[in-house]
């Protein structure tokens, strides 16, 4: 076993201490953690509020899947006839900018996996802001597609999506693969960086510097994970200045590698970067990482000086990139990828429900979709009604029964890889092809065969999840720019 706790910037951060369990097996969950009931008022994450707007003092769709339990999908009305488009940001041109991953230096345009545009109102105007592959942050209005302040320029490309400041701050949240994590603020007439989180500030570190993930912000604290493989816990000391103007003041108060020596014994290599969006379901976070580990750790004591303690463990066999999701029982719906072939991800599945009340034998069900070298889920699954709603890497879309695991329906979509998260409001199903096509279908009728509604191509591979809001949806293309339909 690692050394059980190393003081970092500090930070806390330790390796959890029961990493002698069997693949798949949990320890027993902490009456605090989140997976057994408690009092309303002492939950960070109130379990009524899953399907919910992200509190009531920000009218809009703040983060990826819009709430701590990643299960808001904006507001209607939905266009049930073909839409037109009111804009392209930019009007011309393309978001590109050179980039370097393992495969290699890259032209990089558009924006992809993970970035959904954040939609909210403030000061009398509709906002939309995110971040893509020009390494920039954007700010638009949402009527005109103009820009609203002047662009924030990042050190490389931006994948994920951004957050905004729940509680009325006039700050944005957004990660890049420059290395940092930015606290930018946005009420001086121009974006300013406030401070930034570096993925070296804590360690041990493995992959590398980027960050996909959209942090979440409770109660003064901002909840990340990266893709140095550490989750982290910010205190942001939010507050205003004597200008009027806002100020945070950050500290690192926990850190946890993302894996553990038996995650590595496991899967036999160093992949395990987190680069899914955290969820919060009562007194719990849970994530997932690239080597299959889905973790619930317990911050019920964070507040009062106590360190988190991890309170479920779950291997999935494979790359869990698509953030977990939490519905109102405190069941957990997680889509894995089939890369590495492993005996665990052949005998359990790609979308899976689990119960971490029940220790060791989480799985309630699962439904697999194998097909080699390259299958399984990239895109976050979608609560609606009696069934949740996912994608797959080679473009298969399932509605399946949350009860049983029953497969209710499947239909195909066109060209290629699907990684995009499906979005369900005003009962339409919104998701987009590789062809560059966004579709429409009726799913009112959870047992009933989806019916189109309209298409409209784009052009560009959608692999951004779409913003719905008030008629209007907001999403990005690999074809290089951003793009409003209603």
């Amino acid at each position: 076993m690692l050394a059980a706790v190393v003081a970092v910037a500090g930070a806390c951060t330790s390796e959890p201490d029961d990493v002698g369990l069997l693949p798949g097996q949990t320890p027993s969950a902490s009456p605090s953690g989140g997976t057994q009931p408690a009092a309303a008022a002492q939950h960070w994450s109130d379990p009524a509020d899953v399907g919910k707007p992200y509190g009531t003092k920000v009218n809009g769709l703040l983060t990826f899947r819009g709430n701590p339990t990643r299960t808001y999908y904006g507001e209607g009305p939905v266009p049930r006839t073909k839409p037109a488009m009111k804009w392209r940001f930019p009007k011309s041109g393309s978001l590109c900018h050179p980039s370097t991953d393992e495969k290699g230096t890259r032209i990089w345009c558009g924006s992809g996996w993970t970035g959904q545009p954040a939609v909210f109102e403030r000061d009398g105007r509709t906002w939309v802001v995110f971040g893509a592959y020009d390494a920039k942050i954007h700010f638009i209005d949402a009527e005109t597609g103009e820009r609203i302040i002047p662009d924030f320029p990042t050190g490389d490309i931006i994948k994920g999506s951004v957050t905004v400041d729940p509680d009325g701050y006039p700050l944005i949240y957004s990660g890049s693969r420059d290395n940092y994590y930015h606290v930018i603020s946005i009420d001086q007439g121009k974006p300013v960086e406030l401070w930034k989180l570096s993925a070296t500030a804590v360690s041990p570190t493995k992959w590398n510097n980027d960050w996909d993930g959209a942090g979440l912000i409770l109660d003064d604290y901002l909840f990340e994970g990266g893709e140095n493989s550490q989750f982290q816990i910010v205190k942001l000391n939010r507050k205003y200045g004597a200008n009027g103007k806002v100020t945070v003041s950050p500290k690192l108060v926990f850190n946890t590698p993302g894996w553990d020596s038996q995650l590595l014994k496991d899967i036999g290599d160093q992949m395990v970067s987190i680069e899914n969006s955290v969820a919060i379901h009562g007194n719990t976070v849970y994530f997932s990482n690239s080597g299959g580990l889905v973790q619930g750790w317990d911050i019920s004591g964070l507040k009062q000086g106590k360190k988190p303690k991890r309170v479920f463990r779950f291997w999935t066999g494979d790359d869990t990139d698509a953030s977990v999701v939490a519905d109102e029982e405190g069941f957990l719906y997680v889509g894995s990828e089939y890369e590495r072939g492993t005996a665990r991800s052949k005998s359990i599945g790609q979308m899976m429900k689990l119960d971490p009340r029940k220790p060791n034998d989480p799985l309630v069900w699962g439904v697999k979709d194998i097909r080699p070298p390259k299958s399984g889920i990239w895109g976050t699954p979608a609560l609606y009604k009696d069934i949740v709603i996912y994608d797959t890497h080679p473009g298969d879309v399932l509605g399946i029964d949350r009860a049983t695991g029953e497969v209710r329906w499947r239909f195909h979509l066109p060209g290629g890889e699907t990684w995009q998260s499906p979005v369900v409001v005003d009962d339409v199903l919104l998701i987009g092809d590789c062809t560059g096509t966004m579709h429409a279908y009726d799913v009112a009728d959870t047992h009933a065969m989806p019916q189109r509604l309209w298409s409209y191509k784009v052009g560009g591979c959608i692999e951004s999840t779409p913003a719905m809001w008030k008629g209007t949806m907001y999403f990005g293309t690999r074809a290089g720019g951003v793009v409003a339909l209603g």
